[in-house]
């Protein structure tokens, strides 16, 4: 395939970094911080299309299904990263959010030659994988025209998906392909078509209000407390302490008993002082609030 680059943003020199090799560290890291301080200005335009794909997002996982994010390179490593939070996040299971990258797990420490050029590749890990209508499939391209996401998009479509495309180029062809563009343009990076810098940084941020907007909206919070949190060490058992403290007023002793009577879930915890009910009562009103405390507690 015959690439033309020239016209990409993210490809394009930066005039305020021109002489970047001639630059102090302190002068590089300062003209670093200034470029990174556009960023979340680019994205506000793009907010709606954000919320957009929440809402579908949030349908999925009500339907059933599962949010999968697919790229390569930078961009698939941070669609890995937030899919692989979210478990310990918010106690969901590791299957409910899927990281796809080209070239498969091994390619999130080593790049993988030609991987991220084959469309088939793209489709192939969907197969694999199990790709369902109520599944919604986000696919991740600073360049916006890598090969592995538009196959995979196309065959999302084939079966019904809402898809969506996170690019850093406007009018890219992953947005053409998909059902709803997310295009952020944070500019030339520091580093030329170096799109880990600004790129990469304009998509983790888009990437975390995805994700954590869904888990909100599906029951993973009450107030601005992350009450489905896994406690697998010593400060997490802590934090889910510290939760129940927030949530409810309570001395850490009283928290830690109820974390305990409540074989461990902070959110039940929670919904049994609130409420004034025991274990059995507090699990029944979660389940008819499908996971929220701020039902459950009424």
């Amino acid at each position: 395939m015959s690439l033309n680059l020239n016209n990409m943003s993210t490809e394009t020199r930066n005039p305020n970094t021109m002489n970047l090799d001639m630059m102090s560290p302190l002068e590089i890291v300062t003209a670093m911080n200034r470029e990174d301080a556009n960023i979340p200005e680019a994205i506000k335009p793009a907010l709606p299309q954000v919320a957009q794909c929440v809402q579908w997002a949030i349908g999925s996982i009500e339907a059933g299904g599962r949010i999968i994010y697919m790229g390569a390179g930078t961009s698939g490593r941070l669609g890995v990263l937030d899919a692989v939070e979210c478990p310990p996040t918010f106690g969901v299971a590791p299957e409910l959010v899927v990281g796809l990258i080209a070239g498969g797990e091994r390619a999130f420490v080593k790049a993988v030659e030609g991987a991220e050029d084959s469309r088939e590749l793209g489709r192939e890990d969907l197969v694999n994988i199990k790709l369902e209508k109520r599944d919604i499939v986000i696919g991740i391209a600073a360049s916006g025209r890598t090969p592995y996401v538009l196959g995979g998009l196309a065959y999302a479509k084939e079966v019904g998906c809402h898809t969506v495309a996170i690019s850093c180029n406007p009018g890219s062809a992953i947005g053409q392909a998909a059902e709803l563009a997310i295009e952020v343009v944070p500019g030339p990076e520091v580093l030329t078509g170096s799109t880990r810098l600004k790129s990469g940084t304009c998509q983790k941020l888009i990437l975390n209000m995805i994700s954590t907007a869904t888990m909100v909206r599906t029951g993973k919070a009450y107030q601005n407390l992350m009450v489905d949190v896994m406690q697998t060490n010593e400060k997490l058992h802590v934090r889910a302490q510290n939760i129940v403290m927030e949530a409810t007023g309570v001395s850490r002793e009283v928290a830690a008993e109820k974390i305990a009577e409540a074989n461990g879930s902070a959110k039940t915890a929670i919904t049994m002082i609130l409420a004034d009910c025991d274990l059995e009562e507090a699990t029944r009103r979660l389940e008819q609030s499908r996971g929220h405390v701020r039902e459950a507690i009424r």
